[in-house]
């Protein structure tokens, strides 16, 4: 797997290298223009955005105590550390440590690690829900001319509002009759492949024991609450930073709609995010969406999006580290053991004393 992982790491770079080559033959980098964008910038704002993004990390930790409330009561901040630890491993080794947060979770409370995988599951399709909703509202009621090719973005935010719908639909089925849904895709599949179709209902079912945690409208309500509040405060972030640099008139004036999009581009980038490389390749997709959809310069692009991803991505990381230190994880541990207590429980406790 590692070597896999480093032959694709190997390929994208030799990619990046090459694109930067072209770019820089068909358009010459000013890297002093690019440096002023630098000094000019207000870094009141980038700071504003930066507390944003650490706000969030409260509305998450107080998200996932309330998923938890009905199987075991905790303090609603008393999981603030092990998001931050999860996403800082997120930060420095990619995709791979996304199941960092429930491992721990699992070890802070003492409940079983394929419970909180579920409750993972609930967490990250509210974040996919209050996405779309938050998206399609701004974009749909966007004023005429905020948006570059308007009708492309907004049938996209038809799209996605039609998909939370269907979403929550698909939620309510499930949670009803999980078993129901879980037997017959058994089958469904079992025609394929029994081992397919086995998996599959395994899976269902898990996610269903996740939907333990939402017994009543009034539980989504608040999970969903918490979750918008949560993602206005990192849209904000992505807005009041990109505002910062105030060299760029593009930039300075950027609307709500455009730091939508903003958004977007740079969560499709880093939807699949290798360590470190990632970085690279996730500056390149929001400099060019600024660039393209925006009229922005590409020094003004590149600095502004190599901020966000400081900003909203990799500013955890002092937070984490120092927090990983205190508790007494290991990265390499809890990134492997989490990896594996995803197809087997209990892990291996020596990640964490």
């Amino acid at each position: 797997m590692k070597k896999n992982q480093l032959i694709l790491g190997l390929l994208l770079f030799a990619v990046l290298v090459g694109l930067a080559v072209y770019a820089q033959h068909r358009h010459p980098f000013d890297f002093h223009a690019f440096g002023q964008q630098f000094k000019l910038a207000d870094w009141r704002q980038i700071a504003f955005g930066l507390g944003c993004i650490y706000a969030a990390y409260i509305f998450r930790s107080v998200r996932w105590a309330l998923l938890l409330r009905h199987s075991k009561k905790v303090p609603l901040l008393s999981l603030l550390g092990t998001q931050v630890i999860g996403f800082t491993a997120v930060a420095l080794t990619g995709r791979v440590a996304d199941l960092v947060r429930p491992y721990l979770v699992s070890k802070k409370t003492g409940l079983p690690i394929s419970s909180q995988f579920a409750v993972y599951i609930v967490e990250r399709l509210f974040d996919a829900g209050s996405m779309a909703l938050i998206f399609s509202s701004v974009i749909l009621l966007a004023p005429p001319g905020a948006l570059p090719h308007p009708e492309v973005f907004r049938k996209f935010g038809y799209w996605l509002l039609a998909g939370a719908v269907g979403g929550a639909l698909f939620l309510v089925a499930i949670r009803i009759a999980g078993e129901v849904v879980a037997s017959l895709m058994e089958r469904t599949f079992g025609l394929i492949s029994k081992g397919l179709g086995r998996s599959i209902g395994e899976k269902v079912r898990s996610f269903r024991t996740g939907l333990d945690t939402l017994r009543s409208p009034v539980d989504f309500l608040i999970a969903l609450g918490v979750s918008l509040a949560m993602w206005g405060l990192i849209t904000t972030a992505y807005v009041e930073t990109a505002r910062a640099f105030v060299a760029s008139p593009q930039l300075a004036s950027l609307t709500l709609a455009q730091g939508m999009v903003l958004m977007v581009s740079s969560g499709a980038a880093s939807a699949i995010q290798l360590p470190i490389l990632g970085w690279f390749t996730q500056i390149y997709a929001v400099a060019a969406t600024l660039g393209k959809l925006f009229n922005v310069t590409q020094e003004s692009a590149t600095a502004c999006a190599a901020t966000l991803l400081l900003v909203t991505f990799l500013g955890i990381i002092p937070l984490g580290l120092i927090w990983a230190r205190i508790e007494h994880v290991s990265f390499k541990k809890v990134s492997e053991e989490s990896g594996h207590a995803a197809g087997q429980e209990p892990a291996s406790e020596e990640a964490v004393s």
